[in-house]
């Protein structure tokens, strides 16, 4: 067995992790659970990062300790939150890990799209963010200020105010909509039983409701419909700024990776963000991104 490197893309609603040689070729994939980040908390999603990978790399058969891990989450994209993590894993993944480093699930994201060169990924999944790579070397962010504050235009947004606009509608504040539909997909009679439902859903099953929001949309459900344009807006507004703050360097960043649940190929969002990218004079990468090939390419450079 060649010696063997891991990319890890852990997201808001899943992880998956990528096993590779030093040429790039994949040897094993292996998936789990959700390692979002808590800021208060990143000790716990390291933990269970070591036990996915753990069993991904067993599975695999491949001997311990492997080269190199590079782990993309959702949520550590503060340095102190980073440092967290690394002291974790460093304590606990000696005897799988020689090397490691983390970084964000878009970090991982924009590199398999671009290297090093410039771009512009736009996440919109559970979460939302864009973040370029500007020609002059900087790192342009928009957005990714987390469920409390920021998050617009992504899955769980959207799905957020669509319950809302169940309960609006259900208070006479809002009208008749069919997006009453989504009690009985959670398996509930009545709107006041969101309450609880809601207060102990993960983020993921909150944004899981999207794709529902978007079909009903597209029967013509004006509420729906007007959800969707916001998501949609939102996510232009996102793209619109960065582009702003390129400057003149706009003149050189053509494309933008589409990479998420919502912006995915075939998926609930993606032709009216073709649309928008379009619109702004921008190409859309037709090439896979896979954020934990990325990972893996960024782990080879912690190789010496």
């Amino acid at each position: 067995m060649p010696d063997v490197l891991i990319g890890v893309d852990g997201g808001g609603t899943r992880t998956r992790v990528l096993l590779t040689d030093f040429d790039g070729n994949e040897l094993a994939h292996g998936d789990g659970p959700p390692t979002l980040v808590d800021p208060d908390k990143p000790e716990e999603s390291a933990i269970l990062l070591d036990a996915i990978v753990r069993r991904t790399v067993d599975d695999a058969g491949v001997p311990r300790p492997v080269a190199a891990m590079w782990a993309g989450l959702a949520g550590a994209g503060r340095e102190s939150v980073r440092e967290r993590l690394r002291a974790t894993l460093n304590e606990i993944s000696r005897d799988l890990l020689r090397a490691l480093d983390v970084g964000t699930d878009v970090d991982a994201a924009i590199f398999d799209a671009f290297g090093d060169g410039p771009g512009i990924a736009l996440i919109a999944g559970t979460g939302s963010v864009v973040l370029v790579n500007a020609p002059d070397g900087r790192r342009i962010k928009v957005g990714g200020w987390g469920v409390q504050l920021g998050d617009e235009g992504s899955g769980y947004a959207l799905a957020r105010d669509a319950l809302r606009g169940v309960l609006w509608a259900h208070d006479g504040r809002g009208p008749a909509t069919a997006l009453t539909e989504l009690l009985g997909d959670l398996g509930l009679d009545q709107p006041d039983e969101l309450i609880d439902w809601a207060s102990k859903a993960r983020k993921r099953e909150v944004a899981a409701l999207a794709p529902r929001v978007v079909e009903i949309a597209d029967r013509g459900d004006a509420v729906a419909e007007a959800l969707r344009a916001d998501a949609v807006g939102e996510l232009r507004r996102m793209l619109a700024s960065a582009l702003t703050r390129l400057g003149d360097a706009r003149k050189d960043v053509e494309e933008v990776a589409l990479v998420g649940g919502l912006v995915k190929p075939g998926r609930a969002l993606r032709k009216d963000v073709e649309r928008v990218v379009a619109e702004l004079g921008l190409r859309v990468v037709t090439e896979d991104v896979v954020p934990e090939r990325g990972a893996a390419r960024l782990a080879r450079r912690l190789v010496p």
